[in-house]
């Protein structure tokens, strides 16, 4: 049955839009000034035409006559955007009060408002309203794959190129960015995978914030798409790359406009708003060559692109944190300035002080459970230690189904589904959704526009940013509010050492107040690692209707059953259901108890468990690569090509 428009939903947005612009503009538009009122109507009216191409440009096929023209008519409407973007930075140039606005209001905003509207409009026969896009999503540019197999040794190459140049981009350090940089995500590095100040700083964010969308979209059924299906599974993954483009300047802008100053020589040469702009296409930059370089390990490396950088950047802190030489603060060493390492500061610590010292100061209490000399204390490591240990454990886990052959007699095998079915996954999705929540409640309590947002801005009307997170003046982790509750609790000097001492924490909570932390926190992991597990699944081709499907495809029963999808599907749902809540209870569990208890080099504990289960997998992906490469039959058992 064909469709209709969605029509209240439609107004529901075009309110949203518009009235957000007449707010930014709201001052100018009914002021005083004649001149200021109609340059910012003839601005807000610029943004009628732009999502009006939006929409057709997506929306409609041009005429055959048109289309046939060569150069013209594939490059017609790119052309046309480009007009648009290149008219409204020309614009911003001769009027440098207006640039914000117009790259950020009319064009980002405006395409975010054209392609909901696009969806909204469709009235076509398929399954979702997603469909709307798929002349976008046919265009769209990306890492095209392999025509046939890649050997082993061109992946393992491919992955090491990748990995040395996501290095070499933490290095690289945003041109015209001041020093007095406030870093967001600071409590977050380990697993967004970025490095303060430069071109990574943004990390995985966008691209694991565009999944994160996807899948609750998915999984609360407002995208009705079948991802078994091959035609819904290329738009679902083809939407993810679109939001994925999108929510880079989402995250960078916000943080631009606060947090990430431009220098005042910068600022003396272009002005505010274009030296703004140019800390912006930076950090745009190195998100998109991010999101490039996880797609080239998708398709042609071993493993997943994300994976690959965060277990490096934890890898590196962990090594760091452990045996590092240097001292704490720099210059020679001293009981006051001891090294930097663990394993360096507890020998250095033992032979230097005398017993009486130790006592006497603490000394041992610090060693054990740190201060803010004692970065990396031995419970750290130990900590750092039990989560390797158990996630090599359960990783190792696995219930077996037998498994033999229709048509070949004596041809046995196994599926395995392991204890940690939906991996690591589900807490990389997490993680990454509370780093977004610190993110948003910092920017509506502290942002100098953000914050006099009605409701949610802490300068807005009836606002209400008291309770979603509360900040101290310079920092970036939140002192109160849901984002404090539910915010990564570091280490035991955040929970511990108050209820040890008996004593309020540094930032003058009570003691129910830092259990309830805890205990919120750990919930909030627990429960949010269940439900993205059970979303993966879902995504990804793993639950038990498509574990059916493949298993029947290479012609293997499950003995003393018949061969039928449906019988096989009955089978696993006894299994693949529960062990997919398990395994997001036990990794989101695993990760919290983890960064109770502290891990060494900062790299936290979820960042830890991440990066240990990711090395473990990816040396499980090396050998399958290997015996696939040694028997080209098994390549169409595992669905490779």
């Amino acid at each position: 049955m064909v469709r209709r428009p969605n029509v209240p939903a439609i107004l529901i947005i075009s309110a949203i839009y518009w009235g957000a612009l007449l707010y930014w503009q709201w001052d100018e538009l009914f002021g005083t000034v004649q001149a200021d009122q109609m340059r910012s109507l003839y601005a807000v009216s610029l943004s009628l035409p732009y999502v009006g191409f939006i929409i057709w440009g997506t929306s409609t096929d041009l005429p055959d006559n048109i289309q046939d023209i060569r150069y013209i008519g594939r490059g017609l409407k790119p052309g046309i955007f480009v007009a648009f973007f290149l008219g409204a930075a020309i614009w911003g140039w001769i009027d440098q009060v207006l640039v914000g606005f117009l790259l950020v209001g009319v064009i980002l905003m405006g395409t975010m408002a054209g392609l909901c509207l696009t969806c909204l409009l469709y009235t076509g026969e398929e399954s979702s309203r997603l469909f709307g896009l798929k002349r976008l999503v046919d265009v769209y540019p990306s890492i095209s794959k392999p025509e046939g197999h890649v050997r082993f040794n061109s992946k393992l190459w491919t992955t090491t190129f990748v990995l040395i140049i996501y290095f070499a981009m933490t290095n690289v350090m945003i041109w015209g960015l001041s020093g007095a940089t406030i870093d967001v995500f600071s409590s977050f590095r380990a697993i967004m995978a970025g490095a303060s100040g430069s071109i990574m700083h943004l990390g995985i964010g966008p691209i694991v914030t565009g999944s994160i969308i996807m899948q609750l979209f998915a999984g609360a059924k407002i995208i009705k798409l079948d991802l078994g299906n091959s035609d819904d599974k290329q738009l679902y993954q083809g939407v993810q790359k679109i939001l994925v483009l999108i929510m880079i300047p989402v995250e960078s802008i916000p943080q631009v406009y606060g947090f990430l100053e431009a220098d005042t020589t910068l600022v003396s040469n272009f002005g505010q708003g274009w030296a703004n702009a140019i800390i912006v296409s930076q950090l745009f930059i190195g998100s998109l060559l991010v999101f490039l370089l996880d797609e080239m390990v998708s398709k042609w490396g071993i493993g997943s692109g994300i994976s690959l950088f965060i277990a490096a950047g934890v890898a590196q802190s962990t090594f760091v944190g452990t045996l590092s030489p240097l001292a704490v603060n720099g210059g020679s060493f001293a009981l006051e300035n001891p090294p930097a390492g663990t394993l360096p500061m507890i020998f250095y610590t033992l032979r230097t002080a005398s017993f009486s010292e130790m006592v006497s100061a603490n000394g041992f209490e610090s060693i054990m459970l740190g201060d803010a000399i004692h970065a990396n204390p031995v419970v750290a490591l130990f900590s750092s230690v039990i989560v390797f240990l158990v996630v090599a454990y359960a990783e190792s886990s696995k219930l077996e189904l037998p498994l033999t052959h229709g048509k070949v007699r004596g041809h046995r095998g196994q599926y395995p589904i392991r204890l940690v079915y939906a991996s690591n996954i589900p807490v990389i999705l997490m993680a990454a959704l509370l780093a977004n929540l610190n993110m948003f409640t910092l920017l509506f309590w502290s942002h100098p526009t953000m914050s006099t947002v009605p409701i949610l801005g802490s300068q807005g009307s009836w606002s209400i940013a008291e309770y979603l997170g509360s900040y101290d003046i310079g920092q970036t982790q939140a002192t109160d509010g849901f984002a404090w509750y539910a915010s990564m609790v570091n280490g035991v000097g955040d929970w511990l050492m108050p209820l040890l001492n008996q004593t309020e924490d540094p930032y003058g909570h009570s003691l129910w107040q830092v259990v309830l932390h805890v205990i919120t926190y750990v919930t909030v992991m627990t429960l949010g690692s269940m439900m993205f597990a059970k979303f993966w699944i879902e995504t990804t081709n793993m639950g038990a209707k498509d574990v059916a499907k493949q298993i029947e495809n290479t012609g293997m029963q499950i003995p003393g059953f018949r061969k039928n999808p449906k019988v096989l599907e009955r089978i696993l749902l006894r299994y693949i259901p529960p062990v997919t809540l398990f395994s997001g209870a036990f990794v989101g569990l695993l990760a919290a108890g983890a960064d109770l208890l502290g891990t060494v080099g900062n790299a936290t504990g979820t960042g830890l468990l991440l990066a240990v289960g990711i090395i473990l997998r990816t040396y499980e992906q090396i050998q399958k690569e290997q015996a696939m490469e040694m028997h080209p039959v098994l390549r169409e058992f595992f669905g490779a090509e």
